[in-house]
């Protein structure tokens, strides 16, 4: 049943309460908020496995500006089938080139055991391998259902494990699946209780179809917590519906330092009707900066990267700060002026 506005408000203060005692040292004085988060970006794959196929280099130059703009967190692919995915086929050829970077943190999303061998084999040992939490989904993306999933949990992690590697399972459709509704709180906890058991290091609560709302974001994780007390969860959010930037707002409140977040906005799964673009990476970061929050990321240099991305895919990006640009240095072209002759 979906919490009404005033369990959701006291979920939210239950919530902010618990990690306010949880993360105190990482707080920032007198907000709450953490001192710095880890923003991983995702838009090389997530952003770019619903467009059409663009070349490696393409892909290698949208890299190379998000490392300009300080990135050092990326996901940088998914070694999946090519007939499933076309626009990521060239996973293993990404991989080859990253080696340029290497004081980035690169990592890769699989969704079965033969995904993680071939990210292993090309070089990527941070593996982030996807559970959706509901079956319809789960039936859709990987042809099993979440039980049949989380059964690989062992294997992908004893591969991951024995390269050296870190093994993160994402929750895909964590709040709401396209195919089943809403997804009750209790199968996320049971997920996320067998992952961690089965060997996961990580786990990231993602917003697959962007239907997620602060007061829904703060009971679910609360909930994930009390089955994983002490371990920083991460979220992945979409804009689907207008509420992404708000509920990163609430994740913060509540003391994550782990967020996904795409350039530009990019984003959608193929398998998810509906599903649209992620959180865009300027915009996060515009909201953290603007809240004292360090990211260790270059806003203007966030914003070429969305235009270089905008070029190579001859596209507009649903970025709102794109468009705008930040406050303090606004586009070329004066929106000022444009509004002054509009009086």
């Amino acid at each position: 049943m979906r919490a009404s506005s005033d369990t959701a408000s006291e979920t939210a203060s239950e919530t902010a309460s618990d990690t306010a005692s949880e993360t105190a040292s990482d707080a920032a004085p007198d907000t709450g908020l953490p001192r710095r988060i880890d923003v991983r970006e995702v838009g090389p794959r997530d952003g770019l496995q619903n467009e059409r196929p663009i070349p490696t280099e393409a892909k290698l130059d949208i890299v190379r500006h998000l490392v300009a703009a300080g990135a050092r967190r990326i996901e940088a692919t998914s070694f999946v089938s090519p007939r499933a995915v076309p626009a990521l086929a060239d996973a293993a050829d990404v991989a080859a080139a990253l080696t340029q970077w290497p004081h980035v943190r690169w990592s890769a999303l699989v969704a079965g055991v033969r995904g993680a061998e071939r990210a292993v084999a090309a070089g990527i040992t941070d593996v982030e391998y996807v559970v959706s939490a509901a079956d319809g989904h789960s039936r859709a993306n990987v042809g099993r259902t979440t039980r049949e999933a989380l059964d690989l949990v062992p294997r992908v992690a004893d591969i991951v494990h024995e390269a050296g590697g870190n093994l993160e399972v994402i929750i895909a459709t964590a709040w709401d699946c396209p195919f089943d509704g809403e997804t009750p709180a209790d199968r996320v906890r049971e997920i996320v209780d067998s992952a961690l058991r089965d060997g996961a290091d990580e786990i990231c609560l993602a917003d697959t179809i962007g239907t997620v709302t602060p007061g829904r974001l703060l009971s679910l994780l609360h909930e994930t917590r009390r089955v994983a007390p002490g371990l920083d969860v991460a979220v992945h959010l979409h804009n689907t519906r207008g509420t992404g930037l708000a509920s990163a707002y609430a994740a913060l409140l509540a003391g994550v330092t782990r967020l996904d977040a795409s350039i530009g906005g990019l984003g959608g799964c193929p398998f998810a009707p509906g599903a649209s673009g992620n959180i865009a990476t300027e915009e996060l970061v515009y909201l953290a900066h603007d809240l004292g929050i360090e990211t260790g990321l270059d806003l203007e240099g966030l914003l070429a990267a969305a235009r270089r991305a905008e070029e190579l895919l001859g596209a507009a990006l649903p970025s709102g700060l794109l468009r705008a640009g930040d406050r303090l240095r606004p586009p070329a072209g004066g929106g000022e002026l444009a509004c002054a002759a509009q009086r």
